[in-house]
């Protein structure tokens, strides 16, 4: 089953599984935004700017700049002062954070596997 043929309430319920895992595993969980912003740094072409990133996910400069603090704390990015315009700050990758972008891709995909087993199941039965 390709991902354009997942229903809304099939996609839903794979976030949640996701959010869940997240949650339940060891470790530090984020908050909807800080996980915003560090998918939006890993996903997205850079380089990202705190301003960069206000704008694209619409939100304050200071609530990215919060955000970043954590993500910084947890070594999932890194913030660099930018050599062409040193008023300028950005935010680069980690190798911890990509290891935590791959488990995170691990932990969707085990939750898409199982909804596509419980929706086979349910044509096959009805």
């Amino acid at each position: 089953m390709a991902s354009a043929q997942l229903s809304s309430d099939q996609l839903v319920g794979i976030l949640r599984d996701t959010i869940v895992s997240l949650v339940r595993r060891d470790g530090v969980d984020l908050s909807a935004r800080q996980l915003g912003v560090f998918l939006t740094c890993y996903l997205t072409e850079g380089p990202h700017t705190v301003r960069g990133l206000a704008q694209e996910l619409n939100v304050s400069k200071p609530a990215i700049t919060r955000a970043l603090d954590r993500l910084t704390e947890l070594d999932y990015v890194r913030r660099k002062v930018d050599p062409a315009d040193r008023r300028s700050v950005l935010v680069q990758r980690t190798v911890k954070g990509a290891a935590f972008l791959r488990e995170t891709r691990h932990i969707m995909t085990d939750a898409l596997a199982t909804h596509k087993t419980e929706a086979s199941s349910r044509r096959a039965a009805g």
